[in-house]
């Protein structure tokens, strides 16, 4: 169950899940891809979880949304998935110089 908005948190504010394989160890991946999108989206995120999986599950949900599947587009790099993550919670949001060519 999703907390009311405070003042510290704005309405639109939305929850990022990271599936990681337990099984190949991936636990320091997938908290190092949190720790990026934390602090890339400190104000538009209510919430962050790791949730441990098996069977080399390595997935980024969005509000529940699948954003990034290792297993269809392999390992992420930082930038792609801050491309994916910024598409729906902050659209049109720049991302520095990560967004040039």
């Amino acid at each position: 169950m999703t907390a009311p908005p405070t003042d510290d948190t704005p309405a639109t504010a939305h929850r990022v899940q990271i599936e990681y394989c337990t099984q190949c160890r991936w636990l320091p991946r997938a908290a190092w891809l949190a720790q990026e999108l934390l602090t890339t989206f400190e104000a538009e995120l209510s919430e962050l979880s790791l949730a441990p999986g098996t069977g080399g599950v390595f997935v980024v949900r969005v509000d529940g949304e699948e954003v990034w599947d290792r297993k269809r587009d392999g390992f992420p790099e930082p930038t792609a998935v801050k491309r994916r993550v910024r598409d729906r919670v902050a659209p049109g949001r720049t991302l520095g110089h990560t967004d040039r060519p």
